[in-house]
């Protein structure tokens, strides 16, 4: 079996984020652990944007774990979602419309990049940072350092 990594992103309101991420996203809820002592930040969710795909949702269950919104904004990290080849350009498209109608603060609209693909960036409402992806072409190493202007150590 090959490795997987699961990113895991806290929130104040874990239960309601990973509604969020299914309605605004079009996740999966994929697992709900309530807290047995009914503490919301104590449960655990996982989404997935395919249903092999994870990402746990979880709340405030240590004091290094913290949402965004704790941090005035500040992230360490973004998530990247690769969707599906057969959504093409128009289904991107959509999502991101789906994502703002939800709420999401979009931060790039949809725009076709130097590597093949179409992407989109969206802030969630506690501050944690997206960005979506389709496939629409294969690139060369050549082409994507010629669209860039500058040398790629590795590509593919």
């Amino acid at each position: 079996m090959a490795a997987v990594i699961t990113p895991s992103i806290c929130y104040r309101d874990p239960k309601g984020a990973a509604a969020w991420l299914c309605d605004a996203f079009g996740f999966t809820l994929t697992v709900a652990i309530e807290s047995p002592d009914g503490d919301p930040l104590r449960s655990h969710y996982e989404v997935s944007p395919d249903g092999d795909a994870a990402i746990a949702v979880s709340g405030r269950w240590s004091d290094w774990t913290c949402s965004p919104a704790d941090l005035d904004g500040a992230s360490t990290q973004w998530l990247a979602v690769a969707l599906p080849v057969e959504l093409g350009a128009a289904g991107l498209n959509a999502h991101c419309e789906r994502a703002r109608a939800a709420g999401a603060t979009i931060t790039q609209d949809p725009a076709d990049e130097f590597f093949g693909a179409r992407r989109y960036r969206a802030i969630d409402p506690e501050g944690h940072h997206w960005a979506f992806t389709v496939h629409l072409r294969d690139v060369s190493h050549a082409e994507a350092e010629a669209a860039i202007g500058a040398p790629i150590a590795r590509w593919g």
